[in-house]
């Protein structure tokens, strides 16, 4: 998967929007206002931020080389992710889809409630 690929299915979650608030060089995915992933480039290889289980973060971490802790993040609950087709492109869509739900699931009832009816999808 290559930044474009990632730009298109970081935007196709329900309600997703990009937002720039470091600059032009990284973009910033949010849904409600909350982060769920980054996406930028560092010397010509992409790389995004998501979101992940700390359990599953290390896992993937063992199993990936491209996987690595989040940069500028909490490196507990966050995970780097080079796109320089060293993983499997199913396997960052589900990183992605999990990022994404993992910051739905944490949204208060009321707004997580409403996204699911507008969307008509069980989202968590």
């Amino acid at each position: 998967m290559n930044y474009d690929g990632a730009r298109n299915y970081l935007l196709g979650c329900p309600e997703a929007w990009e937002d720039y608030p470091f600059g032009p060089g990284v973009a910033v995915l949010k849904v409600q206002n909350k982060m769920f992933a980054t996406l930028g480039t560092e010397d010509g290889v992409a790389r995004m931020n998501l979101k992940c289980d700390p359990n599953e973060a290390l896992m993937l971490r063992d199993i990936f080389e491209a996987v690595l802790p989040g940069y500028h993040m909490n490196k507990r609950h966050w995970n780097t992710v080079l796109l320089d087709d060293s993983t499997p492109k199913s396997e960052i869509e589900r990183m992605i889809d999990n990022s994404y739900a993992l910051v739905v699931q944490g949204l208060p009832s009321r707004q997580r409630k409403a996204l699911q009816l507008r969307t008509g999808q069980d989202i968590t």
